[in-house]
């Protein structure tokens, strides 16, 4: 592994690294010792904590791939048959969904969401490999194997567990897997942290090398996802847990995307990108105008921020699949968006 490579191991910066990634985590758990401390950490998520959490960071984070796809034209049309397609299939297939039942189509969203943050946390550890030069086989498996079980056995202890006192959408949109598969996860769960931490330990006493960001993505994930969902049966704690580390990480994939492509592109992109609060505000008035139409029409919560309920009737069916493209467009094109065949100039974490 060569000098270069070995210095360069921080996939946007140092002090954006341990931001985005240990900083986000501390700060969730910070928030539990807070939550604790104030008495509500047993308590449905408060006002305060879903704009903070919810809107700022969960919904906002969607719409940040606008960035990546629709805000930047050139892009945009280069891939204009899929990021075209998707939306409009992924309304379609909603509408059908939603007309077999709402329970349906939430169940649906949901088990498509809950693939998107497990793949997301396998995702920073592949750009880390990638980043550092790894490329043996058993480190490969080692890695995979650990990030997925992080994030896979605290789902599975959910889904035998129910009913929990927090949900991902709605009520009931978990299904229910038999006591056993929790059961048989956890020991090979508890086995990959220790041979992950172990080869990485051993990396770094008998060959110097240390990849600092993937230990602490696979470090932070293990530690939330566990607290948040195993250890507490909080909607407080989930949310704070949950949401943060998954959200802040990818604003900063976005927006240093986004610095990457702004020299090249139009004047609005430009402005909507020229810094880090204006980039922000972007995207949490269209989180906040999305949530306007999702608690008037749908939900009718929160009126002493969104305004008057919206009684629609029948037109649930053909709104909730059109407010959740949004989500849906995210989950599907973040998967195939960051692959290196299709990013051959992206040099964000290059």
């Amino acid at each position: 592994m060569s000098e270069t490579v070995t210095q360069s191991k921080w996939l946007f910066s140092r002090e954006v690294d341990l931001s985005v990634f240990l900083g986000s985590a501390v700060l969730s758990l910070l928030l539990l010792v807070f939550g604790w401390q104030i008495g509500i950490l047993n308590d449905e998520s408060p006002d305060w904590t879903w704009i903070s959490a919810v809107l700022l960071i969960g919904i906002a984070h969607v719409w940040s791939t606008s960035f990546r796809v629709y805000f930047d034209v050139e892009g945009f049309k280069r891939r204009l048959w899929p990021y075209t397609l998707v939306p409009i299939f992924g309304y379609l297939v909603g509408v059908a969904l939603y007309s077999e039942g709402e329970l349906v189509f939430w169940k649906a969203l949901a088990l498509l969401a809950v693939f998107h943050f497990v793949r997301q946390q396998y995702g920073w550890v592949a750009l880390y490999r990638r980043k550092l030069g790894e490329s043996d086989r058993v480190s490969f498996w080692v890695d995979t194997v650990t990030i997925y079980l992080a994030t896979v056995y605290p789902l599975a202890f959910w889904m035998t567990s129910l009913p929990r006192n927090f949900e991902w959408f709605v009520k009931n949109d978990f299904f229910s897997l038999p006591q056993i598969v929790a059961t048989v996860l956890f020991p090979i769960y508890i086995a990959a942290l220790i041979v992950y931490f172990g080869k990485s330990i051993y990396l770094y006493f008998a060959k110097g090398f240390l990849n600092i960001g993937k230990d602490i993505v696979v470090a932070t994930t293990a530690v939330c996802w566990y607290v948040g969902i195993v250890f507490f049966n909080s909607d407080y704690a989930f949310t704070v847990t949950n949401v943060i580390i998954h959200g802040v990480p990818y604003f900063a994939l976005i927006y240093f995307y986004a610095k990457m492509r702004r020299e090249t592109a139009g004047k609005f992109y430009q402005k909507l990108t020229s810094n880090w609060f204006v980039f922000l505000a972007t995207l949490w008035a269209l989180a906040y105008i999305e949530e306007l139409f999702w608690h008037r029409g749908v939900w009718h919560d929160k009126n002493w921020l969104f305004g008057t309920n919206w009684e629609i009737g029948n037109l649930k069916t053909y709104l909730v699949p059109l407010l959740a493209v949004p989500q849906l467009t995210h989950y599907v094109l973040d998967g195939f968006i960051w692959r290196r065949k299709s990013n051959e100039n992206l040099r964000v974490v290059d």
